[in-house]
This record gives C-alpha cells, sequence and structure tokens, in this order.
C-alpha cells in the first residue's frame, strides 16, 4: 500500500474514531454487518466533510485577517 500523507492519516484516524463512537452506541440487537458498514461509510465521509469545511472556514478567517492588515 502506498504511503499516506499526513492528511490522509489524520481522515482515516478520525473516520475510526467516529465510527467506533457510533457503533459503540448501538443496541446490540441491532449491530449487523450491513449496519457496520453502513456506519463506516458514512464514518469516512462525514470526517472528509467537517475536516473539508474546518479548512474552508480556517483559511476564509485566515485571509480576512490577512486582508485587514
Amino acid at each position: 500500500m502506498a504511503n499516506m500523507t499526513v492528511l490522509e492519516e489524520i481522515i482515516k484516524e478520525i473516520g475510526s474514531e467516529l465510527y467506533q463512537k457510533w457503533y459503540n452506541s448501538v443496541p446490540e440487537d441491532q449491530k449487523t454487518e450491513e449496519a457496520s458498514k453502513a456506519m463506516a461509510d458514512n464514518a469516512n465521509e462525514t470526517a472528509i466533510f467537517v475536516i473539508q469545511a474546518f479548512m474552508y472556514k480556517f483559511n476564509e478567517a485566515a485571509d480576512e485577517l490577512k486582508d485587514s492588515n
């Protein structure tokens, strides 16, 4: 497997942590392979979305600060 970038590693770790949090909150009788896969997919997509949104907002704020000086 190719080396992952720092950002890819962060996204993977956050996705895994989010998945685990969601999985732990599901009652035992509802933990199926399908549900687990859906949660894993959603956790990874959510991690990407949140990090991209954060980066966009962070860069936007930095640009505003730069422009005000």
